[in-house]
């Protein structure tokens, strides 16, 4: 395997390597090594406590890790490897998976976590297929964190306004932005479909197509990395926050899934008849059962819940229907062999391991379970209830309590993870917003 890779990178003159792990925020975490000592000194090692960082930089109370901090032993995947198109010098990126010194997979790293899910699918003789959508927001430069944002110059030398949903002209507005983005995704193999301008200002969003799950959380995972430096290139942010303006509708990442039989290639969500199957229907059922305990999964910090509100285009409830996007699940039209559900919860602010691993994790339980959906809704879902939990602090106890789920995805994971999330809401009431100086100051 590593004379495979040392012969890509001396194909391609590579002068360095980027070695990367991915943590449970999705960031990356890992070294950038000279070519000449990667190849020399090939074996990596990384502590475990990379893995579990808040977004703040900062760890668990209860991180539940060995408190010698072993360190991990780091394998290299050769089907991740690719070239950084942005890179100055000659660079190469590697995604590793995190072993234990006995070979064993470490269950807190988001790729294993996946992988296990993956592996109860396979034993089932099955293989999910999905395809994620991706909704982004360009934004004018903002290193003031206490300065509202604000949408980027477009070529026009004007800032974009109002509301221009599919608008051809208002993604020609970035047109260099968006040749570069293409193009850094094409020396990196990201297969990228197709990309319309969202309803909000100056918000995109780039579809993938259908593959394996595993390759297309790697993508997804790169895919953030690309477009946000393809914007800083041009003078512009690009965020993947699922709230990032208050008075714009929040991004998600809609993952549209099935499931195949292995040996036949078949979509198992249908009959040989055409029609729709009861595996198709267990699906939407342990999605709709577990998405609700598994919310911190899909909504993974406090801005990610003020994307979830009614007449938003975001979904207040785990009800499905054909074609409706008032749900949180929707079947869109199409061809039997084609059938598939769109899972419209998560935000684009998610680790992409996390969330595909969740959605599957939900589908797998009502599989097994053979649990039965509702009634498909036809009309408007934003007048039912709110189907989710009301706080982030309510989605951890129920994610903490969720124990089948933890059983799909590692109890040991879901404990860190749980740990993880309970620092960082506290990390985040401890700041005074500028509501409260504004409303509370002088009044109360």
């Amino acid at each position: 395997m590593n004379h495979q890779i040392n012969e890509w990178l001396r194909e391609h003159r590579i002068t360095e390597v980027e070695c990367i792990v991915p943590d449970m925020t999705g960031i990356a975490r890992g070294k950038i090594v000279p070519k000449d000592k990667f190849v020399s000194d090939p074996e990596m090692r990384l502590p475990e406590a990379v893995l579990i960082q808040t977004v703040t930089g900062d760890y668990p109370d209860d991180s539940l890790l060995d408190l010698t901090d072993p360190d991990m032993v780091l394998e290299p995947d050769p089907n991740t490897l690719r070239y950084v198109p942005w890179a100055v010098d000659p660079t190469a990126q590697l995604i590793y998976d995190c072993c234990r010194a006995d070979g064993s997979p470490v269950d807190v790293a988001p790729r294993n976590v996946l992988k296990r899910v993956l592996g109860l699918f396979d034993e089932m003789g099955l293989e999910p297929v999905l395809a994620p959508e991706m909704e982004f927001y360009l934004l004018s430069p903002n290193p003031d964190p206490d300065i509202p944002l604000a949408a980027p110059i477009g070529r026009t030398g004007r800032a974009e306004f109002g509301r221009r949903s599919y608008s051809i002209d208002a993604v020609n507005e970035f047109d260099p932005l968006f040749e570069d983005i293409y193009d850094y995704c094409h020396a990196q193999n990201l297969e990228v479909d197709t990309l319309i301008h969202e309803i909000g200002t100056a918000q995109m969003e780039i579809n993938f197509l259908h593959g394996n799950p595993l390759d297309l959380a790697d993508q997804v995972f790169l895919f953030k990395r690309t477009v946000r430096e393809a914007a800083f290139r041009h003078n512009m942010y690009a965020t993947f926050m699922a709230k990032p303006m208050e008075n714009e509708p929040g991004s998600a990442m809609h993952i549209h899934q099935s499931v195949v039989d292995k040996n036949t290639g078949r979509n198992v969500f249908t009959n040989e008849d055409g029609s729709p199957s009861d595996i198709f229907f267990h699906f939407i059922a342990g999605l709709q059962k577990y998405i609700p305990q598994t919310m911190p999964l899909f909504a993974p910090y406090v801005n990610s819940f003020r994307r979830l509100s009614r007449y938003t285009a975001a979904p207040t409830n785990v009800e499905w229907g054909y074609d409706n996007r008032t749900v949180g699940l929707r079947i869109p039209h199409s061809s039997p062999a084609a059938r598939r559900i769109e899972n419209r919860v998560p935000g684009v602010d998610v680790n992409p391991y996390i969330a595909i691993a969740a959605t599957l994790a939900c589908g797998y339980l009502g599989m097994v379970n053979k649990l039965q959906p509702t009634e498909p809704r036809q009309t408007d879902a934003y007048e039912l209830p709110y189907q989710f939990p009301n706080s982030s602090e309510e989605s951890l106890l129920q994610l903490a309590g969720c124990h089948e789920i933890a059983e799909v995805l590692g109890p040991r994971f879901v404990k860190m993870y749980v740990a993880m999330k309970e620092k960082e809401f506290s990390e985040y009431f401890r700041v005074i917003s500028p509501w409260e100086r504004k409303f509370l100051l002088l009044h109360v």
